[in-house]
């Protein structure tokens, strides 16, 4: 079924659901729902728009999962990527049992400034630290997204916070940070929290990457983290070892595992050290939310991202989105801030067409200072071009 064959089916009223993902370092995926809904409502102003925002698991996660559950933020002091005292926060969805977490948050890319990004060094403490505090509330059932990650410690952080013990060869506990594992000799699980074993988690997780080699976490991820060839090679050779000590002391063989390089192998840890399940994040967004609900009597879905690429179709938000669309035969397009290499891919996987917000030379600053007006516009643009198509008799 085309995308104007749909939509021409009943045009007299017009449902059109938008659930984009944030655009990273601009806007919030809360944000870019509404500027979508103002770009419509200006060429369709009898149209039923609902608003869905989507997270695949790195920023906004907590805030698209508590906005559709009718849940609560809940503010927390953690520690810092950088081992420094910072703001967090958790979120308990509307059914009141089930956590959300997000390490970007916690552990994030974006907590630490330019001239300070050392995956070295950085700790995903902070998010042991969200575990422990939903778990002192009583909370027995977690989801924790796994993007935006500033680290590359394999989540020895995290395991820390929650009671373990990373040991060197003389019995001494490692420093914090990815590179220590290279001296890790054991580690002992004696003190770690037994509430885990009683704990349901869900990890949001959009990358299959294994924890070592050339598509492992340092390779891959640690570039735009900070990390030169050399501090990739050194935090490589770190995470073999760290994988081979995690075996022996946990039984479980999962570093080549898909997911396991997963923020700088907090995916890995997490498989460890609980009995985590990783799934696609988006998948578990769109559950939570309830969209196949929401989407199977809509006239049309538009999803959106900062940058549609060849990662895109390898199950990021907009594709999770068109899938679930596709199931009840709803044509879905994709507004995005660029449109990269391989961008096209993503018309395989059930999206069927896309836009740049972007409607001339622009620099980066530019678009993402302008965003929301950018993605207004575009919005407009697209149903103006529908519903010239929708007027239009095919033979």
């Amino acid at each position: 079924m085309g995308i104007l064959t749909h939509i021409v089916k009943d045009v007299s009223v017009v449902r059109i659901v938008v659930a984009p993902d944030s655009f990273k370092g601009s806007l919030s995926a809360v944000a870019v729902a509404k500027a979508m809904e103002r770009g419509i409502l200006a060429v369709w102003p009898a149209a039923v728009v609902k608003k869905v925002p989507i997270a695949d698991g790195g920023e906004g996660t907590v805030e698209a999962l508590v906005l559709a559950t009718g849940g609560t933020v809940i503010p927390q002091n953690i520690t810092g990527p950088l081992g420094e005292p910072a703001k967090s926060y958790w979120g308990l969805l509307g059914d009141g049992e089930t956590a959300v977490i997000e390490m970007a948050a916690a552990s994030g890319l974006t907590m630490v400034p330019k001239e300070r990004r050392d995956p070295r060094v950085t700790t995903t403490y902070g998010t042991g630290e969200l575990v422990k505090a939903a778990l002192d509330r009583g909370i027995r059932k977690l989801i924790i997204g796994i993007g935006g990650s500033a680290t590359n410690d394999g989540g020895m952080g995290l395991a820390r916070a929650l009671g373990a013990r990373f040991l060197d060869g003389d019995g001494k506990e490692l420093a914090e940070g990815g590179a220590a594992l290279a001296g890790l000799a054991s580690i002992d699980l004696t003190g770690l929290d037994p509430r885990l074993a009683e704990t349901q988690i869900m990890v949001a997780c959009d990358v299959d990457n294994p924890l070592c080699g050339p598509r492992g976490a340092s390779a891959v991820y640690g570039p735009q983290k900070g990390a030169t060839p050399e501090i990739i090679a050194e935090l490589d050779a770190a995470l073999a070892n760290y994988a081979a000590v995690a075996k022996a002391a946990t039984g479980k063989d999962v570093a080549a595992c898909a997911g396991a390089g997963a923020a700088g192998g907090l995916g890995v840890g997490l498989m460890f050290f609980t009995a985590a399940e990783l799934r696609p994040g988006v998948e578990i967004v769109l559950e939570a939310t309830g969209f196949a609900a929401l989407v199977k009597d809509a006239t049309l879905v538009i999803t959106g991202e900062g940058n549609t690429d060849f990662q895109t179709a390898h199950g990021k938000a907009p594709v999770g989105v068109a899938k679930v669309a596709k199931q009840f035969g709803v044509p879905t397009v994709c507004l995005s801030g660029g449109l990269g290499k391989g961008s096209n891919d993503v018309l395989a996987q059930g999206i069927d067409g896309l836009m740049s917000i972007v409607p001339g030379p622009l620099t980066l600053e530019e678009c993402m200072g302008s965003a929301a007006e950018l993605i207004e516009a575009a919005a407009a643009r697209l149903c103006r071009l529908v519903k010239v198509g929708t007027a239009i008799e095919f033979f």
